[in-house]
Protein backbone atom coordinates (compact mmCIF):
# COMPACT_ATOMS: atom_id res chain seq x y z
CA UNK A 1 0.00 0.00 0.00
CA UNK A 2 1.44 3.11 -0.74
CA UNK A 3 1.83 6.32 1.94
CA UNK A 4 -0.32 8.88 1.43
CA UNK A 5 1.77 12.39 0.64
CA UNK A 6 1.75 13.99 4.01
CA UNK A 7 1.38 17.90 3.32
CA UNK A 8 2.45 21.16 4.80
CA UNK A 9 0.37 24.51 3.66
CA UNK A 10 2.11 27.82 3.47
CA UNK A 11 0.03 31.13 2.98
CA UNK A 12 -0.63 34.21 4.95
CA UNK A 13 -4.40 34.52 3.16
CA UNK A 14 -6.90 32.64 5.44
CA UNK A 15 -9.16 31.72 2.81
CA UNK A 16 -6.23 30.92 -0.02
CA UNK A 17 -5.06 28.09 3.46
CA UNK A 18 -9.17 26.47 3.68
CA UNK A 19 -9.17 26.21 -0.56
CA UNK A 20 -5.86 24.32 -0.50
CA UNK A 21 -6.90 22.42 2.35
CA UNK A 22 -9.91 21.81 1.08
CA UNK A 23 -8.61 20.08 -2.24
CA UNK A 24 -6.16 18.21 -0.02
CA UNK A 25 -8.88 16.43 2.23
CA UNK A 26 -10.57 15.70 -0.93
CA UNK A 27 -7.59 14.04 -2.66
CA UNK A 28 -7.07 10.16 -1.25
CA UNK A 29 -3.71 10.58 -1.76
CA UNK A 30 -2.63 13.48 0.18
CA UNK A 31 -3.21 14.13 4.12
CA UNK A 32 -2.84 17.68 5.40
CA UNK A 33 -0.04 17.80 8.29
CA UNK A 34 0.15 21.21 8.97
CA UNK A 35 -2.13 24.78 7.90
CA UNK A 36 0.73 27.70 8.99
CA UNK A 37 0.05 31.56 8.36
CA UNK A 38 3.66 32.50 7.68
CA UNK A 39 7.08 30.96 6.81
CA UNK A 40 8.46 30.81 10.34
CA UNK A 41 5.47 29.29 11.49
CA UNK A 42 6.39 26.32 9.15
CA UNK A 43 10.12 26.31 9.64
CA UNK A 44 9.74 25.97 13.15
CA UNK A 45 6.95 23.04 12.54
CA UNK A 46 9.72 21.43 10.27
CA UNK A 47 12.13 21.08 13.12
CA UNK A 48 10.11 18.32 14.42
CA UNK A 49 8.17 16.72 10.97
CA UNK A 50 8.72 15.46 8.24
CA UNK A 51 6.82 16.65 5.15
CA UNK A 52 6.37 15.36 1.52
CA UNK A 53 4.83 18.30 -0.12
CA UNK A 54 4.55 21.96 0.60
CA UNK A 55 1.95 24.36 -1.34
CA UNK A 56 3.87 27.81 -0.48
CA UNK A 57 2.34 31.54 -1.02
CA UNK A 58 5.16 33.34 -2.55
CA UNK A 59 3.84 36.88 -2.10
CA UNK A 60 4.36 36.71 2.11
CA UNK A 61 5.46 39.31 4.47
CA UNK A 62 8.86 39.32 6.28
CA UNK A 63 9.95 35.74 4.55
CA UNK A 64 8.52 35.19 1.07
CA UNK A 65 7.93 31.83 -0.30
CA UNK A 66 11.33 31.88 -2.73
CA UNK A 67 13.23 32.58 0.45
CA UNK A 68 11.53 29.52 2.53
CA UNK A 69 11.87 27.36 -0.54
CA UNK A 70 15.18 27.73 -0.48
CA UNK A 71 15.13 26.97 3.04
CA UNK A 72 13.04 23.66 2.97
CA UNK A 73 14.23 22.57 -0.43
CA UNK A 74 15.99 19.27 0.82
CA UNK A 75 13.04 18.35 3.11
CA UNK A 76 10.03 17.68 0.34
CA UNK A 77 8.42 18.25 -2.88
CA UNK A 78 7.39 21.65 -3.42
CA UNK A 79 4.53 23.46 -5.43
CA UNK A 80 4.03 27.54 -5.80
CA UNK A 81 0.57 29.28 -4.88
CA UNK A 82 0.44 32.88 -5.95
CA UNK A 83 -1.35 35.56 -7.35
CA UNK A 84 1.20 37.03 -9.63
CA UNK A 85 2.91 35.33 -12.37
CA UNK A 86 5.97 37.17 -12.53
CA UNK A 87 7.23 34.90 -10.17
CA UNK A 88 6.78 31.55 -12.16
CA UNK A 89 10.49 31.85 -13.86
CA UNK A 90 12.04 32.23 -10.00
CA UNK A 91 10.20 29.24 -8.81
CA UNK A 92 11.02 26.80 -11.82
CA UNK A 93 14.64 27.84 -11.36
CA UNK A 94 14.01 26.51 -7.69
CA UNK A 95 13.74 23.09 -9.46
CA UNK A 96 9.66 23.19 -7.72
CA UNK A 97 6.92 20.33 -9.11
CA UNK A 98 4.33 22.98 -10.39
CA UNK A 99 3.69 26.71 -10.04
CA UNK A 100 -0.27 27.27 -9.64
CA UNK A 101 -1.90 30.95 -9.79
CA UNK A 102 -4.91 32.06 -8.23
CA UNK A 103 -7.35 31.50 -8.19
CA UNK A 104 -6.95 27.15 -8.30
CA UNK A 105 -9.39 25.44 -9.96
CA UNK A 106 -9.57 21.66 -8.26
CA UNK A 107 -8.34 20.47 -11.85
CA UNK A 108 -5.64 22.54 -12.02
CA UNK A 109 -4.31 21.68 -8.40
CA UNK A 110 -4.99 18.05 -9.22
CA UNK A 111 -2.73 18.01 -12.28
CA UNK A 112 0.08 19.80 -10.16
CA UNK A 113 0.17 16.90 -7.54
CA UNK A 114 -0.06 14.27 -10.29
CA UNK A 115 3.55 15.49 -10.99
CA UNK A 116 4.41 14.74 -7.47
CA UNK A 117 6.54 12.01 -7.18
CA UNK A 118 5.82 9.30 -4.18
CA UNK A 119 7.05 8.84 -1.15
CA UNK A 120 10.72 7.29 -1.20
CA UNK A 121 9.38 4.61 0.49
CA UNK A 122 6.35 1.83 -0.64
CA UNK A 123 5.47 -0.41 2.60
CA UNK A 124 3.31 -4.12 2.54
CA UNK A 125 2.70 -6.37 5.16
CA UNK A 126 5.32 -8.51 3.99
CA UNK A 127 8.92 -9.16 4.40
CA UNK A 128 9.93 -7.04 2.02
CA UNK A 129 9.78 -3.02 0.80
CA UNK A 130 10.30 -1.12 -2.15
CA UNK A 131 12.45 2.07 -2.46
CA UNK A 132 12.93 4.60 -5.02
CA UNK A 133 16.40 4.68 -6.14
CA UNK A 134 18.42 5.24 -9.39
CA UNK A 135 14.55 6.40 -10.92
CA UNK A 136 13.15 2.88 -10.13
CA UNK A 137 11.78 1.12 -7.27
CA UNK A 138 13.61 -1.49 -6.05
CA UNK A 139 12.96 -4.32 -3.72
CA UNK A 140 14.65 -4.76 -0.66
CA UNK A 141 13.58 -8.02 1.15
CA UNK A 142 14.17 -6.90 5.55
CA UNK A 143 16.26 -10.09 6.18
CA UNK A 144 18.70 -9.39 3.55
CA UNK A 145 19.42 -5.24 5.07
CA UNK A 146 22.64 -5.16 7.40
CA UNK A 147 22.37 -2.06 8.85
CA UNK A 148 21.32 1.59 7.70
CA UNK A 149 23.35 4.48 8.26
CA UNK A 150 22.06 8.28 7.70
CA UNK A 151 23.58 11.35 5.35
CA UNK A 152 21.57 14.58 6.30
CA UNK A 153 18.81 14.13 4.20
CA UNK A 154 19.45 11.12 2.55
CA UNK A 155 19.99 7.55 3.48
CA UNK A 156 22.66 4.40 2.59
CA UNK A 157 20.67 1.20 3.15
CA UNK A 158 23.23 -1.66 3.34
CA UNK A 159 22.25 -4.87 2.41
CA UNK A 160 24.31 -8.37 1.82
CA UNK A 161 24.26 -7.68 -1.55
CA UNK A 162 24.25 -3.81 -2.49
CA UNK A 163 24.20 -0.55 -0.57
CA UNK A 164 21.24 1.92 -1.79
CA UNK A 165 21.20 5.49 -1.50
CA UNK A 166 17.50 7.32 -0.97
CA UNK A 167 16.53 10.62 -0.54
CA UNK A 168 14.59 9.95 3.03
CA UNK A 169 15.41 10.51 6.86
CA UNK A 170 16.37 8.01 9.01
CA UNK A 171 13.52 9.17 11.74
CA UNK A 172 11.49 8.83 8.86
CA UNK A 173 12.45 5.50 8.21
CA UNK A 174 12.45 3.89 10.91
CA UNK A 175 9.09 4.34 11.18
CA UNK A 176 8.80 1.97 8.39
CA UNK A 177 10.66 -1.14 9.83
CA UNK A 178 9.75 -3.90 11.65
CA UNK A 179 10.53 -3.17 15.11
CA UNK A 180 10.86 -6.11 16.37
CA UNK A 181 13.45 -6.93 13.53
CA UNK A 182 15.45 -3.27 14.03
CA UNK A 183 16.46 -0.91 16.39
CA UNK A 184 18.06 2.46 16.48
CA UNK A 185 21.40 2.54 18.10
CA UNK A 186 22.41 6.29 17.10
CA UNK A 187 21.37 9.25 15.42
CA UNK A 188 22.71 7.79 12.36
CA UNK A 189 22.31 4.03 12.42
CA UNK A 190 19.58 1.87 12.24
CA UNK A 191 20.83 -2.09 12.78
CA UNK A 192 19.32 -5.53 12.04
CA UNK A 193 19.02 -7.53 14.55
CA UNK A 194 19.64 -10.57 13.10
CA UNK A 195 22.57 -9.49 11.75
CA UNK A 196 24.87 -8.61 14.83
CA UNK A 197 27.95 -10.49 15.16
CA UNK A 198 29.11 -9.57 18.35
CA UNK A 199 28.57 -6.42 20.77
CA UNK A 200 30.03 -4.38 23.56
CA UNK A 201 28.90 -1.41 25.83
CA UNK A 202 30.54 0.70 23.13
CA UNK A 203 29.80 -0.71 19.67
CA UNK A 204 27.94 -3.43 17.78
CA UNK A 205 30.08 -5.15 14.47
CA UNK A 206 28.11 -6.16 11.75
CA UNK A 207 30.02 -7.83 8.61
CA UNK A 208 33.57 -6.22 9.86
CA UNK A 209 31.86 -2.98 10.64
CA UNK A 210 32.06 -1.50 14.00
CA UNK A 211 28.83 0.59 14.58
CA UNK A 212 28.41 2.86 17.56
CA UNK A 213 26.18 2.97 20.38
CA UNK A 214 25.24 6.55 21.46
CA UNK A 215 25.04 7.71 24.93
CA UNK A 216 21.35 8.46 24.56
CA UNK A 217 20.48 5.19 23.04
CA UNK A 218 22.74 2.78 24.96
CA UNK A 219 20.51 1.73 28.23
CA UNK A 220 17.63 0.92 25.75
CA UNK A 221 20.04 -0.97 23.31
CA UNK A 222 21.56 -2.77 25.46
CA UNK A 223 18.22 -3.57 27.22
CA UNK A 224 17.19 -5.13 24.15
CA UNK A 225 20.18 -6.78 23.17
CA UNK A 226 19.73 -8.91 26.61
CA UNK A 227 16.37 -9.79 25.94
CA UNK A 228 16.97 -11.60 22.33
Amino acid sequence: MMNKLKCVIVDDEPMAREIIASYIDKSPNLELLESCKNASEAIVFMQDHKADLFFLDINMPEINGLSLAKIINSKGQIIFTTAYRDYAVDGFNLNVVDYLLKPISFDRFLEAVQKVSTPEIIKNDNDFMFVRADRKMVKIDFNSILYIESLSDYVKIFTTEKTIVIRETISSLQEKLPAKKFIRIHRSFIISFKKIDSYTNEFIEINQKALPISRSYKESVLQKLAEV
